[in-house]
């Protein structure tokens, strides 16, 4: 642990150091000293609400969620562990949060509590008291938050250790409030109205405190930024603490510059993490509406990149609204508001989008108008989304030149060739904290089905051998050489000597795309690794040539895995070449470089891990890999050819 605190401080400036040290000292001085603060400034409480939100047609839900695989029943608030991670049964013991070590024990993970606490089911007990009228629903939500309270006292325990997970909580309650209409229930029920004024409005101050005071800066500056931001202006803007006005400012101008730090001018978010997209443009979204309801409404800079972003999820959506797994995925919601599993949050953003734009380029690949849009929009927004005219798209391919992503598409009918080419950064920041070793890697999907993929997550600070994997060059369809990682893990979310990639070829037309490209990853090895892909549109085939330049000669091992969809039977046609099929009326020929010796390998431990797939966090199964391993001593290149048939 002593080595893991080294690296981090050699990821910081001396700027940074400084910040850091000033904020250690104050939470121990608010530690040994306590924490005295004005709960109201004056009445009302609140505005009123702001969405203007109605239940229409949602279901009654159960008091049952599904965490990572491991199902939490809230029927019971007494029974509850707030500290408890469900999938080992350990918990965390309550202390002061800056004392916490959250990587001493490997089988305790915070990530699982705090799913649990960001208490965003609560929205699903609101919901089922709005649509039954029911005391016992009221109760449930007044019991759980009663018992959040008494077991997590400010600043004591994990559940204070973590800022995003503060601010998540403060968006859940926004959402309670307002779906609630809680002051509507204070004025006519006194039990409910104590509850408020002694347990649920001093919990929000707090949280808007810590918010407010424990940023995510420097290195951290990243998706946490984001939600602290947005937690803190979507709370400030409902409630009228004394220091709201001050926090508004204060959050509104983080969220005016980390919309354009954390994106490309393109609107791509700079983690290299696909899946945080939809985490982080829906804090970004609701401010947004927010804003305008309030009269704190964001600059048109702000709105426009909003659009790129929304721009950018379009085009990295293949037919199905699967999107290309690069980087870390951990299913994190800003907020949920349908409960089925199956949602799509990226296509429900499209909607978000096509109602704020006008646009029927972002309606055409939408959602349609769901209930989290009802919540957003109202019955105005459906009104705007179905006025949008309905119109057929033929896609093509899309590059991000400067950005290193690249999408590769034939559209015709109901059929769909999409492959994304991976030459991008490592991550955002000096610690790339959710970015995986997988320069020049690819991913294909064949009519919506994902064919060749990306290995997944997994993990995060626990089992650390799964997470080297997962995180790791070998996971990936690229090449590793001398079984090691293009870049340096040096912790769960912690990498140093990052590689730096370059385009060296493009073209881009309505018959062939072509990309080639490189990274410095293995400039230690005296290695350079240079991929070219060249899609031929019309013959539905991809040629990948892989060139292995070596600058002085010595013996190098290369290995290039193919990682397959779970789903996917592979049968081997001849020693290097494999049809591959997965529930489609088309099928994929794969021919392997003469020069190599192909072997299939599924569900490998030793002598590596090898041929595994992880669809959603902390959840993993066998796959099928069609693995390339030999040793060279000259430059050399290998081909490769994929066809659609």
């Amino acid at each position: 642990m002593n080595k893991w605190y080294l690296n981090r401080l050699m990821t910081m400036s001396g700027k940074e150091i400084s910040f850091r040290l000033k904020q250690s000292i104050r939470g121990y001085l608010k530690n040994k000293f306590g924490y005295k603060f004005e709960l109201l400034s004056k009445d009302p409480v609140s505005k009123k609400n702001i969405l203007g939100f109605h239940i229409k047609n949602a279901k009654f839900r159960p008091n049952t969620l599904s965490v990572f695989g491991a199902d939490f029943n809230y029927s019971n608030p007494q029974a509850i562990n707030w500290q408890k991670d469900l999938l080992s049964g350990e918990a965390f013991l309550p202390s002061f949060y800056r004392k916490i070590n959250i990587r001493g024990n490997p089988n305790l993970s915070a990530k699982c509590v705090w799913e649990i606490n960001r208490l965003q089911f609560l929205v699903s007990i609101c919901i089922n008291y709005k649509i039954t009228n029911s005391k016992s629903e009221l109760d449930l939500f007044m019991q759980i938050n009663k018992s959040w309270s008494l077991q997590n006292p400010f600043l004591s325990g994990i559940n204070w250790y973590s800022n995003i997970e503060i601010n998540l909580r403060l968006i859940t309650w926004f959402l309670c409030w307002e779906i609630l209409d809680t002051d509507n229930i204070i004025s006519r029920d006194d039990n409910f109205k104590e509850f408020v004024e002694d347990t649920w409005l001093p919990l929000i101050k707090k949280h808007c405190i810590y918010s407010y005071e424990n940023p995510s800066k420097y290195s951290s500056a990243n998706n946490h930024l984001i939600s602290e931001y947005a937690g803190l202006f979507i709370a400030s803007s409902k409630w009228e603490f004394k220091e709201s006005e001050k926090w508004v400012r204060y959050a509104h101008e983080g969220l005016e510059n980390e919309i354009i730090n954390q994106h490309s001018r393109e609107g791509i978010n700079k983690e290299e993490a696909a899946e945080y997209i939809q985490f982080i443009t829906d804090f970004f979204l609701v401010c947004f509406i927010i804003g305008e309801k309030t009269n704190k409404a964001f600059s048109e800079q702000y709105k426009q990149q909003l659009y790129k972003i929304l721009c950018y999820i379009y085009n990295f959506l293949d037919c199905n609204g699967n999107f290309p797994k690069y980087g870390d995925e951990d299913d994190g919601k800003c907020f949920i508001i349908d409960s089925d599993e199956k949602f799509n949050n990226f296509k429900s953003l499209l909607t978000s989008g096509a109602i704020l734009f006008n646009d029927p380029v972002l309606k055409s690949k939408s959602n349609g108008f769901d209930q989290k849009n009802n919540f957003l929009f109202g019955d105005r927004g459906k009104l705007v989304y179905e006025s949008i005219d309905n119109i057929s798209i033929i896609e093509s391919s899309k590059f991000y030149r400067e950005e290193g992503h690249f999408i590769c598409r034939k559209k015709e009918n109901d059929k769909e060739i999409y492959l994304h080419f991976d030459a991008a950064p490592l991550g955002f920041l000096s610690i790339a904290a959710h970015g995986h070793a997988d320069a020049l890697s690819f991913i294909l999907h064949v009519d919506g089905q994902p064919v060749f993929i990306d290995s997944g997550t997994y993990t995060y600070h626990t089992e650390p051998e799964w997470r080297s994997y997962f995180i790791g060059t070998l996971a990936h369809n690229t090449i590793r050489i001398n079984q090691k990682d293009q870049s340096v893990s040096v912790g769960p979310t912690l990498w140093v000597k990052h590689y730096k990639t370059s385009i060296i070829e493009l073209e881009l037309s309505d018959r062939i795309d072509r990309i080639k490209a490189t990274h410095n990853g293995y400039n230690k090895e005296d290695t350079q690794h240079i991929r070219e892909i060249v899609f031929d549109k019309p013959k539905n085939e991809f040629q990948i040539e892989d060139t292995i330049a070596i600058r002085k000669n010595r013996k190098i091992l290369v290995e290039i895995p193919f990682h397959i969809h779970p789903e996917a039977v592979i049968t081997q046609v001849s020693p290097n070449s494999y049809l591959v099929s997965k529930n489609l009326v088309r099928k994929i020929e794969f021919y392997v470089d003469e020069k190599l010796d192909p072997v299939v390998i599924k569900g490998q431990m030793k002598p590596q891990i090898l041929g595994w797939y992880s669809d959603s966090f902390m959840k993993k199964e066998a796959t099928n890999v069609i693995y390339c391993k030999t040793q060279i001593e000259c430059t050399t290149t290998f081909k490769f050819v994929i066809k659609i048939v």
